[in-house]
């Protein structure tokens, strides 16, 4: 079994980015990531525990694969060696709690309490392609969390946790430890960190562009040269933009 020491970053964005991914949705973010040439970077059939938080993190990665019974089996875990239970004590603010599960959901591979622990902690989220364990309860929790299916029994059954802060597949999606992940009630989204910053700036303006097309269409207007924005049609978009920016008077 592998275990780094720490969740490593290779770096990380702006707040001024940050405030910007919480803002855009994950649909704008997929659509600037396919401008830059990335295809696959949403995570398909997850659903969202709290549809009502938004998550901007940093990917920490724990892989899962299949158990055996002399091996990775427990009922009563050892958390000085579980590889699950160390990632559970070492993440912490910014981090999103990565799971490769397989897209297995013949068991859990999380829980209620130890989700409220990395509540604690300060996580940024949980993500898994798998199932989740005492599934109601979370909706209790100040913690997106996303899965894809409720299963009661535990995780030992179906998943062995061998490995933390490694490359991952996570929902068919390629994960490396520090990418930058994003979620709303849409799902989740994951942006190669070289890149997040000028995707968020990107979607910002996007996001804009496509309130724009739709005051428009709510008005009467075909979509011709709304939706893609025509270049005839930016100067009207821009000050329409500019009064928006507009600081309001008393």
């Amino acid at each position: 079994m592998t275990v780094a020491q720490t969740f490593t970053r290779p770096a990380e964005i702006s707040e001024e980015a940050k405030v910007q991914l919480r803002e855009v949705s994950t649909a704008t973010l997929t659509s600037q990531l396919l401008k830059r040439g990335f295809r696959n970077t949403f995570l398909a059939g997850l659903r969202p525990t709290r549809p009502d938080l938004r998550m901007v993190g940093y990917a920490c990665t724990l892989r899962y694969v299949p158990s055996r019974e002399d091996l990775g089996f427990q009922v009563n875990y050892d958390n000085t060696r579980d590889i699950q239970r160390i990632a559970v004590e070492r993440v912490g603010p910014d981090d999103v709690l990565m799971i490769d599960a397989r897209g297995q959901v013949g068991a859990a591979s999380f829980g209620h309490i130890i989700a409220t622990r990395i509540t604690q902690r300060g996580v940024a989220g949980l993500v898994t392609d798998g199932g989740l364990r005492d599934s109601p309860e979370f909706a209790g929790l100040e913690l997106p969390a996303y899965y894809r299916a409720p299963h009661a029994t535990t995780s030992s059954v179906l998943h062995q946790a061998v490995a933390l802060n490694e490359p991952i597949g996570c929902a068919e999606v390629y994960i490396e430890p520090g990418d930058v992940v994003v979620g709303d009630a849409e799902g989740v989204v994951v942006i190669p960190w070289k890149v997040a910053a000028d995707v968020a700036a990107g979607a910002v303006e996007q996001e804009a562009v496509e309130e724009f097309a739709l005051e428009r269409v709510l008005a009467g207007e075909a979509i011709v040269d709304l939706y893609p924005l025509a270049e005839q049609r930016r100067p009207e978009f821009e000050a329409w933009l500019a009064a928006r920016q507009q600081p309001a008077h008393d």
